[in-house]
């Protein structure tokens, strides 16, 4: 299975950056990952919030193939402890899965049509975190996940 994280703009910080890198090198030797970056839109402050939605989901659909499967990161989304997220993510490879997509929306989030084509909705906290801060942290929890079903000890309870 292969697993891909959608963000929409680009990541400006070189310390995210850093950790973004170093956790995609790492969890790619338990799976192949790839992070795919959408430019963000021009011209935006002459858009609605929801016109920029729409925009930004038409390019994310455009990324999707029908046999992908389509997790969002949301707020609303399911919250799971690592161990828990290492199960879920367990399942899906035993579905035989060609490609798990993992999605982080725009300032505003999704529009309806995203949300109608997801298989699912994950959150990561309760808190708000800027799009490109939650990058790095979900990687890390990619890697962390691998690590769990590996049984190796990154991960301590």
């Amino acid at each position: 299975m292969n697993i891909k994280l959608i963000a929409i703009g680009k990541t400006d910080h070189s310390a995210i950056l850093s950790l973004m890198e170093e956790y995609s090198k790492r969890l790619n030797f338990y799976i192949k990952f790839e992070m795919e970056l959408i430019p963000d839109l021009k011209n935006t402050k002459s858009l609605s919030e929801s016109t920029q939605k729409e925009k930004e989901g038409e390019l994310i659909l455009k990324k999707i193939n029908p046999t992908d499967d389509l997790i969002l990161l949301d707020e609303g989304g399911k919250s799971f402890s690592s161990v828990e997220f290492s199960t879920f993510l367990q399942k899906k490879m035993n579905m035989g899965l060609k490609q798990l997509i993992f999605v982080i929306g725009g300032p505003y989030g999704f529009s309806e049509a995203i949300y109608d084509r997801a298989n699912g909705k994950l959150s990561l906290s309760k808190m708000t975190f800027s799009h490109q801060m939650i990058r790095p942290f979900f990687i890390e929890q990619l890697y962390r996940a691998m690590t769990i079903l590996r049984g190796e000890p990154y991960h301590h309870q």
